[in-house]
């Protein structure tokens, strides 16, 4: 046996070859016998079909069978037919509202709602006080009010970010009602990022950040860049900051916003990075655990508009060159003052050309003065905190619009403010805190990464 497979495969290459020749040279007559077997097969369909039956002469069989509702249909049909239909409608407060416009506007036709609202003692507050509230309502079929709920700052506080007022009117036994309390605002994280083509609120509008967030990132990195010199076209940033909501309602007073989380600003090539670490009373810290905050802040005020530098001028009222031995920023007339330091009050009151002016006395034989205000909130030998406000800004003494003028001292002699801020001491994370804040700094960190892949895509946020 096995012999004979052996000559059989042997002679295999043979055998194939010999069929090649045979399929060529007879490739017509193989090509008819193909179709040939194929027609026979269309044939043979074509004659099978025709013996299945008619559908039509099937025979049909009817059943009938009684169909026994559910003994609960009547009741069900019942709650349904009382069921009250409800639109939920959402707008904000007008200057000038009264009941009748805003219940128009939010759809709502009942003259008795209104007409209780404008009477109510606790009810009216809801037309009361300034306007921005959110109202949200329940609309029935019929057009009437079912229900109405207003959310505006605590006790009229828009700085407040941690609570807010909840009006609510509510029907019961035919009677309208209404009640206030207050609710927690709840926290929620943002992602944004931008490039910097003017300015870095124009940059942070294309982004839909809120300005009290560009804000807290000009203060984070103050220390590290100068805004208001050393900003470059083509600078980009990325921040993770908390979104503040009412009942899960984004709020528009405070601009919605709370604290900065993370943040990452490449500004000339050079990366800042910087996170919130620390409850009640933290602060900002790089991804090594090296403090943001120095010694001294970098501007007297939150970021504003510096109209003469540290440098040679022509003196608007002596009309003469002379060197300027401070810094100008210019702002509106009562935009708070605050003390770039640790310190204590060593003068406050009205000085020459300098009007108002407040001088604190800081470690380090350092000085500062804040001249030109619209009052003064400090006294002489108070001890003061950084960030602390020492008054607000004005245009008495020699001064032709409001503005602060601001100056530092060392040993008597003038500095350059800015110059000084940069090289003022920071602060080191406590060694038994290091472990907690590096894991925190990682989820961060990753935030920031989702954050920076949306830019260039306008008004593009995650929540």
């Amino acid at each position: 046996m096995t012999s004979l497979v052996s000559r059989f495969l042997q002679t295999l290459p043979e055998r194939a070859q010999a069929l090649g020749t045979r399929l060529h040279t007879h490739r017509r007559g193989i090509s008819m016998a193909v179709l040939s077997l194929l027609a026979g097969f269309g044939v043979a369909a074509f004659g099978i079909a025709p013996m299945a039956p008619d559908a039509a002469e099937l025979p049909v069989r009817v059943i009938e069978e009684a169909v026994v509702p559910h003994s609960s249909i009547d009741s069900q049909l019942e709650a349904l037919a009382g069921l009250r239909m409800a639109l939920q409608r959402n707008d904000v407060t007008r200057p000038g509202d009264s009941a009748e416009s805003l219940l128009r506007r939010l759809g709502v036709q009942d003259s008795v709602a209104a007409n209780w609202i404008r009477n109510d003692s606790v009810a009216r507050r809801l037309l009361e006080g300034r306007a921005g509230k959110l109202v949200t309502v329940s609309v029935g079929a019929d057009g009437r009010l079912q229900s109405l709920q207003a959310r505006y700052p605590a006790n009229g506080d828009a700085t407040d970010i941690q609570q807010f007022t909840r009006l609510s009117l509510r029907q019961a036994d035919g009677q309208w009602h209404a009640s206030l309390e207050l609710a927690p605002l709840e926290k929620t994280s943002r992602l944004a990022s931008g490039t910097i083509r003017s300015s870095l609120f124009a940059a942070t509008d294309d982004a839909g950040i809120p300005d009290a967030v560009a804000v807290q990132m000009a203060e984070m990195f103050s220390g590290d860049i100068d805004f208001h010199r050393e900003l470059r076209k083509g600078d980009t940033f990325a921040v993770v900051y908390e979104a503040l909501t009412a009942d899960g309602e984004p709020i528009n007073w405070n601009q919605g916003s709370g604290k900065v989380l993370a943040a990452e600003f490449i500004n000339n090539g050079k990366t800042y990075q910087g996170a919130w670490f620390g409850e009640g009373k933290g602060g900002y810290f790089d991804f090594n655990g090296q403090s943001k905050r120095r010694s001294f802040l970098a501007s007297p005020m939150e970021f504003s508009r510096v109209t003469s530098g540290f440098a040679m001028r022509f003196h608007p009222i002596h009309q003469t060159w002379r060197a300027h031995l401070g810094v100008d920023y210019g702002a509106p007339t009562g935009t708070p003052v605050r003390s770039v330091g640790d310190g204590v009050v060593d003068f406050a009151g009205q000085q020459n050309g300098y009007g108002n002016v407040v001088q604190v006395r800081h470690s380090g034989d350092r000085l500062t003065v804040y001249a030109h205000l619209s009052r003064i909130d400090v006294r002489k030998g108070q001890r003061i905190d950084q960030g602390q406000r020492v008054g607000a800004v004005g245009a008495t003494g020699w001064a032709t619009g409001p503005h602060l003028h601001f100056e530092f001292r060392v040993a008597g002699r003038h500095q350059d403010p800015m110059v000084i801020a940069k090289a003022s001491e920071t602060f080191t994370l406590n060694p038994q805190q290091r472990p907690r804040f590096l894991q925190a700094a990682l989820k961060l960190k990753t935030q920031l990464d989702v954050a920076d892949d949306l830019r260039g895509q306008p008004g593009r946020r995650i929540e």
